[in-house]
């Protein structure tokens, strides 16, 4: 059954969540053409679509008092399909080349998780709130997203006697979401412009294709050489993962898979062909299809599925701490990452990226990059660096930063 009604609740189904996200991409891609000033500030067609559903969802809510719930489990597993992509697509020289920006950046996002908790915490003694209401409004619902919301906010609850730290976590990810998705497409913009800046060679895009060019001509079996060594990689690192969770470690599966990508990548194209009778498909323009796909109906549902009628009531601190917020991660965008990253073209990709990471989540990042790279260029080593510092060293660096601040602040 793709619904199922019950009192003040309609639930959708995962195949129709699905069916509506894709639904959803193309309305967003629609109005991306139609609307100038959406492309010209290179706004993610899903955010577009995504934003535009959760509105109209949310005054349903408003003029019926009908709450609609969509089954997400899909979702992630297109989670999952677009960070194998993104490991198929890493050479051993690419990761090579993003050793020491890789570093640079892990070492300003750690510096930046701190002023991030700082400021929450400040402008929520603003309000005369307890300092766990400020992480609540940094890195634990920011950096974090709505996961480490989740997680985290019982226990701020039930230790600091904060009722409503759930609805803080997830307001506060929620609207961090939205102004991650709008802030990368604009920095990158003004910083191009600003310097005047290209790409130093051609690169083929990591996700979707080129504007204002025809696709490369995709045929069946090319199609079918992406999707066998993306199910490869992801039996792979579903291994990985268990071997890592035996070892008490807990990582997301699609982590796993980003790195099970890289090191067939790595390993595997010499051997592949004798398998297929093709070539391993790294920067294919088949993987690039199915990233441009996975990410875009991933970041579609999840904005469509945003429920803003829950986040009335605590909508006075929680604006107050995410517009300190966003200004801070525009100035360090622009200020401390930019000239950090080298000043280059590359560095304005990593800096929409770094957008979608300081308020929202990896997906974020990733297809504020990819906005970028279809209207300016492709930025390779982004693509590298970027994923690697949000989806694997952040949770590690969180996991260990919020408990120090509950404890010291």
């Amino acid at each position: 059954m793709e619904f199922l009604l019950e009192q003040n609740l309609i639930q959708v189904s995962s195949f129709f969540a699905v069916t509506l996200g894709i639904l959803v991409l193309f309305i967003g891609r629609r109005l991306n053409q139609a609307v100038p000033v959406l492309k010209e500030f290179s706004i993610p067609e899903p955010v577009t679509g995504g934003i535009l559903f959760s509105v109209l969802f949310s005054l349903f809510y408003a003029f019926t008092s009908i709450e609609i719930s969509f089954n997400l489990v899909a979702r992630d597993i297109l989670l999952v399909y677009f960070f194998t992509t993104i490991g198929i697509n890493s050479s051993l020289g690419d990761l090579m080349k993003g050793g020491r920006p890789l570093v640079v950046l892990l070492l300003i996002t750690i510096g930046y998780m701190v002023v991030q908790n700082l400021t929450g915490i400040t402008v929520a003694g603003l309000f005369g709130l307890e300092s766990p209401v400020g992480l609540l409004g940094g890195s634990v619902s920011l950096i974090g997203g709505h996961g480490t919301a989740i997680a985290w906010s019982p226990r701020i609850a039930e230790e600091y006697g904060i009722s409503n730290a759930m609805e803080i976590g997830i307001a506060s990810a929620t609207f961090g979401l939205i102004l991650a998705s709008l802030m990368g497409g604009p920095i990158a913009k003004f910083l191009i412009q600003k310097h005047q800046l290209k790409p130093q060679t051609v690169e083929p895009l990591d996700i979707g294709s080129e504007e204002n060019q025809a696709p490369k001509q995709i045929n069946s079996f090319d199609f079918l050489d992406a999707v066998l060594a993306i199910h490869i990689c992801i039996i792979l690192g579903f291994v990985i993962n268990e071997g890592i969770s035996e070892l008490g470690l807990q990582l997301p599966l699609f982590v796993s898979c980003l790195f099970a990508g890289i090191i067939m990548t790595n390993l595997v194209p010499k051997s592949f062909p004798r398998l297929t009778g093709t070539q391993w498909p790294s920067r294919k323009p088949a993987v690039a299809l199915l990233a441009d796909i996975s990410l875009g109906t991933f970041l579609a549902m999840s904005l469509m599925s945003m429920q803003l009628w829950t986040l009335i009531d605590l909508a006075g601190p929680i604006f107050t701490i995410l517009a300190a917020q966003f200004l801070v991660a525009v100035l360090i965008n622009i200020y401390v990452v930019f000239p950090a990253m080298g000043k280059n073209f590359d560095a304005a990709v990593i800096c929409s990226g770094f957008g979608g990471i300081s308020l929202g989540s990896t997906p974020t990042a990733m297809a504020n990059m990819s906005a970028v790279s279809q209207r300016y260029g492709n930025s390779h080593l982004a693509f590298i660096i970027v994923p690697l510092v949000c989806a694997f060293f952040i949770d590690l660096v969180n996991a260990l930063m919020i408990p120090f601040f509950l404890a010291n602040f």
